[in-house]
């Protein structure tokens, strides 16, 4: 059975007492983004917001109703959370469906928002995708061996860089056939995950999700 890697964009971070059910679950291998400082230890409700000119509006011109979503006072950028994770599947789909459930099941009232599973790679993990050694990426990198047009890097983080495997596959001539499985399931999945977020009411069965896949994937990736 193959393995998958993929990225999880989540509601929120998970707190530290849901860290337990979620490692039981799968075993340690999937890593999450955690809320661990003191005043997030009750958890509150997603607060209500005022305008501090609310009570200085005039009965007869109240302002207009404002609809947000249970789920809105989370998913500013610095509170949005993540999850990642090489997971067995027998498809893409499988793999992330098999995830989502672990995630939410073991953090009451999180909810997975989106997936990725075209991965960000450190030198370390271009040099053993491709074969190469560490100073053969570096120069690639750097052009200082006459190749040029390495890709850029997408984001840094901990001061590592980090560069997208997609691209990165295409510069060295690589086909990986996990990318080309990837494209359309991360489609699929990531309209179903809207979908559940909208309206979940009409939104399809994550194994009917996956079900489909199953039969689609093979005549167009």
């Amino acid at each position: 059975m193959p393995s998958y890697d993929f990225a999880l964009i989540l509601s929120r971070p998970l707190y530290e007492d849901e860290l337990d059910p979620l490692f039981d679950r799968t075993h340690g291998a999937v890593t999450v983004s955690i809320i661990s400082e003191p005043h997030h230890a009750d958890r509150p409700p997603a607060p209500t917001h005022h305008h501090p000119n609310d009570a200085l509006r005039s009965a007869d011109r109240p302002p207009a109703p404002t609809h947000h979503h249970p789920n809105d006072a989370l998913r500013s950028a610095d509170r949005l959370g993540n999850a990642s994770c090489t997971w067995p599947g027998a498809t893409l789909a499988a793999a992330i469906m098999e995830v989502v459930g672990h995630v939410e099941e073991s953090a009451p009232g999180l909810h997975v928002l989106q997936v990725e599973a075209d991965p960000l790679l450190t030198i370390r993990d271009i040099a053993e995708r491709v074969g190469r050694s560490l100073d053969s990426v570096r120069h690639a990198i750097t052009g200082a061996r006459g190749a040029t047009g390495f890709p850029s890097s997408e984001m840094s983080t901990a001061g590592h860089r980090l560069w997208r495997w997609s691209k990165v596959a295409a510069w060295y001539g690589l086909d990986d056939p996990q990318l080309i499985e990837a494209k359309p399931t991360v489609q699929a999945i990531n309209g179903w995950l809207a979908l559940r977020d909208v309206v979940p009411d009409i939104a399809p069965a994550p194994e009917d999700v996956t079900s489909a896949l199953s039969l689609v994937i093979p005549h167009v990736a």
